[in-house]
């Protein structure tokens, strides 16, 4: 069982020569096969229990071993917990915030700010649902699904050079079906986030335990599990639809998308 099952990740993996020397030899030690996730998880956990700064512990980190080749993934966690708390912040008024995060949580979060302020995560993480946009980096042919002893799972992984591409055609799709706006504009973020990392890197989309969900969700409509999952092809057919001005085709490829999200999202309202 994982420690988080609600939560999907799209992550970076930077080749290992992209890193400063310290970093690349204590990722060297690591097991491309080992539980980096499971780990990555349950520190997540143990941090809301007992409160501690990211910034001051030393950091994990995704590997993978490709054709002979080292590519890492760092956890980035003490950047990932600042931008979560600014996200935070921003999303209600001053006034609000402290009666659902407490000063003292608040000084254990930015505790090490100055250090981790301008730095990039190679980690993006969404709760209970993945976004459309994080579909279009990816083609069907490029994703792996099964089970393993954790459960269900499905992985996605393409070249960065290639998720680059698709994401601006996407919004050029995007922009010239709608113009400039919070879609376009999402979908500009994530091209320039892929933007700041070495051009010989890979991206990867885990559905993480969601995959567990997605296919349980399936199975009860009387489907085939994860392999009714066509959330790539949905997205490929909302933005062919754009391109073409079609409407209804780019409707449909996006209404089942969500739909079949939607289904996901809601076992959380039922725990």
């Amino acid at each position: 069982m994982r420690p988080t099952p609600y939560v999907a990740s799209l992550r970076v993996y930077e080749p290992i020569s992209a890193f400063d020397a310290a970093d690349r030899l204590r990722w060297m030690q690591l097991e491309a096969t080992s539980h980096t996730t499971l780990d990555e998880q349950t520190r997540a956990l143990q941090r809301i229990i007992f409160p501690e700064s990211p910034a001051l512990r030393l950091d994990g980190a995704h590997v993978l071993d490709i054709e002979g080749a080292r590519y890492v993934s760092p956890w980035s966690t003490a950047t990932r917990c600042w931008s979560a708390l600014e996200a935070f912040k921003l999303s209600m008024p001053t006034s609000v915030s402290p009666m659902f995060l407490s000063s003292a949580m608040e000084e254990v979060i930015s505790a090490g700010v100055d250090f981790v302020e301008n730095k990039v995560p190679h980690i993006l993480t969404e709760t209970w649902i993945i976004p459309p946009r994080w579909f279009s980096l990816f083609i069907p042919e490029e994703r792996i699904r099964g089970r393993d002893s954790d459960g269900a799972f499905t992985i996605m992984r393409t070249s960065i050079a290639h998720a680059k591409s698709r994401a601006e055609s996407a919004h050029a799709s995007v922009e010239g079906a709608f113009g400039e706006g919070p879609v376009e504009e999402e979908i500009q973020n994530l091209i320039d986030w892929l933007g700041m990392f070495h051009p010989q890197s890979f991206l990867e989309l885990d559905y993480g335990g969601l995959a567990d969900y997605l296919e349980k969700s399936l199975q009860d409509l009387g489907e085939e599990g994860l392999d009714a999952d066509t959330s790539i092809e949905d997205v490929l057919m909302s933005i062919e639809g754009l391109a073409k001005g079609d409407g209804a085709v780019a409707g449909r490829g996006y209404e089942r998308l969500v739909t079949r999200w939607r289904r996901v999202a809601a076992f959380e309202q039922a725990m």
